[in-house]
Parts: C-alpha cells; structure tokens; sequence
C-alpha cells in the first residue's frame, strides 16, 4: 500500500516500450465504479472476488507492466497465479515510508477510512504482517524509500528492470 507501485511500473512500461495498466484503474473503468464504492456497495469479499477474474483477465493481455493494489496477492491464488504468468517484484517498504507516502497521496483508500494517527500507524503495520508472507513469494524483493523526486524513480525503476530482466 503507497509504495510506489503505479509510480515506479508506470515508469518501468516507459523505458521498456510496454503498455502499463493499474488494476484498480482498469476495474474501475470496466465497471464504471470507484473501487471504494464498489466495497461500500457490495463488501469486500465481492471485490475479492472481482479483483481476482480481472487479474486473470488483464494478464492475459502481452508486452504489459501491471501494477496491483496491495492486498490483490494475498487472496485466492492470485500470488501463485502471478508467479506464473509474469515477474513478480515486491516494492518493499517500512511502515515509515508508507506512512509517508500515504500523507502525500491523493484519493481514498477503503480499508484506511477514518483512521488518522496511532490507529493509522497500527494499522498499516499489522497489515505489513499479515501480507508479508504472500508479499514475500514475489520473484523478486526491492527495498524502496520515501520516493519524493521524479530522478529517484527513474533510477529504481531501472534498477528494477536490470534486477528482473538483465537489461536496461
């Protein structure tokens, strides 16, 4: 959550000439609803659920660079699934740096709705420690920090791609 996962694949489609895709984004355009009202109208297990036929639908697309939201790994078999089809990288982040990120972030998350403060804090660390274990099947781990400047993210995402793909 808030590390930089549309911000960094975004510019990881650009400098490799493929075509990037948020699936947040792309359920809510095929949809025609913001994810968050799809939990407030239907519950989240809906949206599990939803979210797992449109993982499978968006990978079948070629030549992309997808960007999932951060608890799309720990439900059904997505991550197994994921590993599969594509490289897989966990953007890893220190309840700092997501604290961070969330304070500059725009938009509304669901599952942070009304939380501020120590609440927010625990929150976010108790969900770092129960999605570590499907987080930690990615292919391949990034330590990230707080990502503030446009050069850094040019930088990590090139990294990136010279980590997963030998190339640049």
């Amino acid at each position: 959550m808030c590390v930089g996962k549309t911000t960094i694949g975004r510019e990881i489609a650009k400098q490799t000439n493929r075509r990037f895709y948020d699936l947040d984004w792309y359920i809510e355009e095929r949809f025609r609803k913001r994810v968050s009202q799809i939990f407030a109208e239907d519950g989240e297990a809906y949206f599990r659920d939803l979210e797992r036929r449109m993982l499978h639908e968006v990978a079948e697309f070629e030549d992309i660079v997808l960007s999932l939201g951060g608890g799309t790994p720990c439900f059904f078999d997505n991550m197994a699934y994921l590993n599969t089809v594509g490289t897989t990288v966990y953007l890893q982040a220190q309840p700092d740096t997501i604290l961070t990120h969330l304070s500059m972030a725009r938009g509304k998350r669901p599952l942070l709705e009304g939380k501020q403060g120590d609440e927010l804090r625990e929150y976010v660390c108790n969900q770092l420690a129960e999605r570590e274990p499907y987080y930690q099947q990615a292919q391949f781990i990034h330590q990230v920090d707080v990502l503030r400047d446009g050069s850094k993210v040019k930088e990590l995402a090139a990294a990136l791609i010279e980590q997963c793909c030998g190339q640049r």
